[in-house]
């Protein structure tokens, strides 16, 4: 009887952490429809490159910096400058909740993104994505991706 509850606990764990993992091909669907491909010349490749380097497509994970602030979801997308999470001092340039940034929807994330990425810098702003996606050539992250 213990290993059977066991087993199922474990097993919906194992769902529930693989629930917030997106795929690629999902992830390029959605962008797809947000009309994203092309915003502020960032290519569709772009933003999936920008996901996998911050978050390796998690839309749940949050990450703690030395500054005391905290990144959240797929895109990593910082509460010091652009959602409050109530821990510290936020400009909160998106007005919104950091955990919003968690929610599997998607459509305030990528408000969110398109608002970082429409200011100085772009999509310069990420670090991993200067260091991993900028000037280099990145076609293959719609390979397989069945968009229309």
């Amino acid at each position: 009887m213990k290993r059977t509850l066991l087993i199922s606990l474990v097993s919906c764990l194992l769902v529930i952490n693989q629930a917030s993992i997106i795929s690629r091909c999902d992830l390029a669907k959605v962008l797809h429809q947000e009309d994203i491909d092309g915003f502020e010349g960032y290519s569709l490749s772009d933003w999936l490159c920008l996901a996998f380097v911050e978050s390796n497509f998690n839309i749940s994970k949050i990450n703690e910096n030395v500054d005391g602030s905290f990144d959240y979801g797929l895109f990593q997308i910082n509460s010091h400058y652009w959602c409050s999470d109530y821990r510290s001092h936020s400009e909160n340039i998106c007005h919104m909740e950091c955990s919003e940034l968690m929610n599997p929807n998607l459509l305030s994330t990528i408000n969110c993104a398109k608002n970082i990425v429409s200011g100085p810098g772009g999509m310069k702003n990420w670090v991993k994505w200067r260091l991993h996606c900028s000037g280099r050539p990145l076609s293959y992250w719609l390979t397989g991706c069945r968009l229309w």
